[in-house]
């Protein structure tokens, strides 16, 4: 089960993306298709097809996005958060053979596309909270566990 939080950044990105598919491309896309119908035969008619296909993938993400936003409780930063690993926080983490890594702790709704963001529901998210820096966190994983010693907390704000 997914943690239904997610940054203020985050959120606003969502509600950014929903209005931009509802205002911008849905109604751009619907003309297409409007166009395409009127061309005559529709079974062959690749404008049409596409676009008609891309106006399905467009409602469900923004049925999705509404379902997502609806449910979704926006965590802020606090002043009190700043010492310790909380949601949001920028983290770098290292390891005993000298592997460093940068992330930053969201919500699932935010991991998609970043390579640099962690869900709050991982291992390694779930193993740091709350700690310090210079606190070591044990990471169990399927491919066993790993000691990480954190380096740096920042926060956003």
């Amino acid at each position: 089960m997914k943690t239904p939080l997610i940054t203020r950044q985050g959120y606003d990105d969502l509600q950014k993306e929903l209005d931009e598919l509802w205002r911008f491309e849905r109604p751009e896309v619907t003309k297409k298709v409007t166009w395409a119908a009127g061309l005559g035969d529709r079974s062959e008619n690749a404008d049409y097809q596409y676009n008609k296909k891309r106006l399905r993938e467009i409602d469900r993400r923004v049925r999705y996005l509404r379902r997502c936003l609806d449910n979704l409780k926006v965590v802020d930063h606090r002043p009190e958060q700043e010492e310790k690993v909380f949601f949001g926080a920028w983290v770098e983490v290292e390891n005993d053979d000298g592997k460093t890594l940068k992330f930053r702790i969201v919500g699932y709704d935010e991991i998609f596309n970043r390579n640099d963001y962690i869900s709050i529901d991982s291992p390694m998210a779930r193993a740091l909270l709350k700690k310090e820096v210079g606190d070591e966190a044990e990471v169990g994983t399927e491919a066993g566990t790993t000691t990480w010693y954190i380096n740096a907390i920042k926060y956003d704000k």
